[in-house]
């Protein structure tokens, strides 16, 4: 069970969808080569990716390389269909920090192909989560700082202003293509600046207001000492 600290206690986390929003910061659209979608682009990622803070981030054997992304991850407070983006804002819960960690050369050959995404997004350990749920009367997602470390080094820094598709329009559209229920996440996206993770890496990725979630990186089949 995947609990984190939530005001006076714990939050289980058991959504029954991870919703990732791509390209939703248009430097980010920038560094992958691509344009800023007209309109939310989203894809999922399997509840079992999820892991919680201090864990361990685990590169697959068959990639060849994994990024990291930092998002502002939005959790749903009650079910959610066909809302619309001004009374969006009374469904959310909280929010957390999410890593939505790629293998990138897996993503790469299957949009080459013209293929889905779901493995390169799918391994387990590919959500991380944490280090908190913050409710939603205690902080403003709107203008927030975003970023992430690795080993001390700072790869990704941005703030929750620039993206492009805000909360109450994600919940919009989304809530009209599929139903949220109570617990799912929205990933909003990340800033510019992902990049590769490699076996020994730490990883620090903070929203203000949140906090700091920190990750190890091993290699699949590696033991720690």
């Amino acid at each position: 069970m995947l609990r984190l600290p939530f005001r006076d206690g714990f939050y289980e986390v058991n959504p029954t969808k991870i919703v990732a929003l791509a390209k939703n910061y248009a430097e980010h659209a920038k560094e992958m080569g691509s344009d800023v979608p007209e309109k939310p682009v989203f894809f999922l990622k399997p509840p079992s990716a999820l892991i919680g803070p201090n864990s361990m981030i685990l590169l697959p054997r068959m990639s060849k390389r994994v990024d990291h992304e930092v998002e502002l991850a939005v959790i749903i407070g009650k079910r959610a269909k066909n809302v619309p983006a001004k009374k969006a804002m009374d469904y959310v819960l909280g929010y957390t920090v999410l890593l939505d960690i790629t293998a990138r050369d897996i993503q790469a050959e299957a949009r080459k192909k013209g293929l889905p995404w779901t493995i390169a997004k799918g391994f387990d350990t590919f959500a991380p989560v944490g280090p908190s749920v913050v409710d939603k009367r205690e902080l403003d997602p709107s203008d927030l700082e975003i970023g992430l470390k690795v080993n001390g080094e700072v790869r990704q820094l941005g703030r929750t202003s620039e993206m492009v598709f805000k909360i109450p329009e994600l919940i919009e559209y989304i809530s009209s293509v599929m139903t949220l229920e109570p617990g799912d996440i929205i990933a909003t996206g990340t800033p510019a600046g992902v990049g590769p993770l490699r076996h020994g890496d730490k990883v620090e990725a903070w929203i203000e207001g949140i906090g700091t979630l920190e990750e190890d990186v091993i290699s699949e089949g590696s033991v720690l000492c």
